[in-house]
């Protein structure tokens, strides 16, 4: 493994790291009773998880170019393989720190609620104060949480299904379109285009189907019709199907791929 890749394997992790523990900002809101400010969170935390993936493009686009190049095309799929591989690794990182981040978030969103500045909130953590802040929400998920996934999920199968398949499309959908540029070199630009099309349909079925549930859910909470055990087991849920979402992206990878570079060339 190159330093290329460890470079891209690592920006990949982390914003997957990011979008994975944006769900712990819910679980704060909830646990703080500061709904909106915990939305507005969540919304930064997951545009910036979205964003950043704009950003392993050119990374990303070298290495096919470098792949085009030589004929390395069985090494290319090893190398996309092992970034999907580390989204699916940070995503599960994730979710082993959701505990270390609704503890973290609340005590955020206490501190910004206190002094309403983004930039005290950004240098309270790195004082002293804010470092010892971190050291004592460090938390690990308790074995109860576990046997509690038996109970209601709070949320329906179709939602978790809807969610693991935008998640899957979101993983792979920069990665599918490059290298829908190595099968058809011809088309390779209209190729890494398509990754709008991909994401953007990813993206609303995020916004259309998913947040509004979660949305509901979390009114659900506050008017006491929902307890809050259902709503965290509902994001431990969500979690995993984000989760199932990204390791099946393993899978749609060339089929993804292959479906791209047709369109490319039909286009």
């Amino acid at each position: 493994m190159d330093t290329e890749l460890i470079l891209i394997c690592a920006l990949t992790g982390i914003i997957n790291l990011i979008g994975a523990l944006a769900y712990a900002a819910r679980i704060a809101g909830v646990r703080t009773g500061r709904i909106a400010l915990s939305f507005a969170l969540f919304n930064v935390l997951l545009l910036v998880s979205r964003t950043s993936n704009g950003f392993l493009g050119p990374f990303l686009a070298k290495r096919i170019e470098t792949a085009l190049a030589s004929g390395g095309g069985e090494a290319l799929l090893l190398d996309l393989r092992l970034v999907l591989l580390s989204a699916a690794a940070a995503v599960m990182l994730g979710i082993v720190l959701v505990p270390t981040g609704q503890r973290l978030f609340a005590a955020a969103i206490t501190h910004f609620q206190a002094h309403r500045s983004t930039t005290r909130l950004l240098l309270r953590s790195v004082t002293p104060a804010g470092l010892r802040t971190i050291r004592e929400a460090v938390a690990i998920p308790a074995s109860g949480t576990l046997r509690a996934l038996k109970q209601p999920r709070g949320v329906s199968w179709a939602v978790l299904a809807a969610n693991a398949m935008a998640q899957g499309l979101l993983a792979v959908g920069v990665i599918a379109s490059l290298y829908a540029g190595y099968l058809v070199p011809e088309f390779r630009v209209t190729a890494s285009q398509m990754t709008a099309i991909v994401n953007g349909f990813a993206t609303i079925l995020l916004f259309a189907l998913i947040d509004p549930q979660i949305s509901a859910l979390t009114d659900d909470v506050v008017d006491g019709s929902v307890s809050e055990a259902t709503f965290r087991r509902a994001m431990v849920w969500v979690s995993l199907s984000r989760l199932a979402g990204t390791l099946a992206a393993q899978v749609l990878l060339v089929p993804a791929a292959v479906v791209i570079a047709w369109a490319a060339g039909w286009i």
